[in-house]
């Protein structure tokens, strides 16, 4: 039986953390996706993590439980409950923690230092709200030979998983040593490895006219030279990036020459970089203006629901 006094402080407490959430929603109204909780499906994606071991039960630090496989889009990225529907199992969690009553340990999974809720995210979003440091969890720690720090966003463990990729790429192809090019940037997972295979067949075809094949690192700066600057000479001279403010040089490389390569498919060899780099930027480029735009198509959207 609980008293009227606890089932009011459970109200009140609920209420609390819910009208946290609705804040939280509105000052990040600009950049909504940065109060979203972390799908654990995304990172796993990103990591590509190579096997599970089972730790066992131990206390895990709150704060640094991060994200959610099933139950992402119920709470913001402080586990703050999004919605009312929530209420029910919120409190009852809430009233156990006045009564003194011990509950069962929660699950996660722990990647790079991180964790992420298998089974138990009403659990932890009481326990954040209330200010717990600790809570006992089953933990499955999946292997990753990335750190991550605590705090991160999504976009901060995309930012690391990238660095750790440029890393490996530079250092494997000795690319920034052949070049001195060392802004290779990507806002995307898995660029490295594309342009992996770009120099690989770009080597393919230099060996197909020479009777002695050519080391990598010729064909890495033959690529750079006559492949990857052309493009990016290209984009400048078409002034591509103002269109597309939150890509790199790089990202448009690749967007540009597959654009390209179509275009050639369809149309025939005749068909220009540069008109290929102008063409690309009309379809897919957004100005300032489409931008403000998309704001405001936004605010109404939300407003309408």
């Amino acid at each position: 039986m609980v008293s009227p006094y606890i089932q009011s402080k459970a109200d009140e407490d609920f209420s609390k953390a819910r009208n946290k959430a609705l804040f939280n929603d509105i000052s990040h109204l600009l950049n909504p996706e940065e109060a979203t909780l972390i799908s654990f499906s995304d990172i796993r994606k990103l990591l590509k993590p190579e096997g599970e071991v089972y730790k066992g039960m131990m206390p895990v630090p709150v704060n640094l439980i991060v994200g959610s496989e099933g139950r992402y889009k119920d709470f913001d990225n402080h586990f703050f409950p999004k919605s009312n529907h929530l209420k029910e199992r919120w409190e009852n969690i809430d009233i156990a923690h006045y009564q003194d009553i011990a509950l069962p340990p929660i699950t996660v999974y722990e990647v790079g230092g991180l964790y992420f809720v298998r089974d138990g995210n009403h659990r932890v979003s009481v326990a954040k709200s209330k200010g717990f440091e600790m809570i006992d969890a089953d933990v499955i720690s999946i292997q990753s030979e990335i750190k991550l720090k605590s705090g991160s966003s999504r976009e901060d463990i995309l930012k690391q998983v990238i660095k750790y990729e440029k890393g490996m790429f530079y250092a494997e192809t000795v690319f920034g040593d052949i070049t001195d090019y060392w802004c290779l940037n990507f806002t995307t997972c898995g660029m490295y490895d594309l342009i992996y295979n770009h120099i690989l067949i770009h080597k393919y075809y230099i060996n197909m006219d020479k009777e002695k094949e050519i080391p990598f690192e010729e064909a890495v700066l033959s690529w750079f030279k006559n492949v990857y600057m052309p493009v990016i000479q290209s984009i400048r001279r078409n002034n591509v990036m103002h269109y597309f403010p939150k890509r790199t040089e790089s990202d448009l490389y690749v967007f540009v020459i597959k654009y390209w390569d179509d275009l050639k498919k369809r149309f025939g060899d005749y068909f220009s970089l540069d008109e290929a780099a102008k063409t690309f930027k009309k379809v897919y480029g957004k100005t300032f203006f489409d931008t403000i735009r998309n704001f405001f198509e936004k605010i109404r959207m939300k407003n309408a629901k």
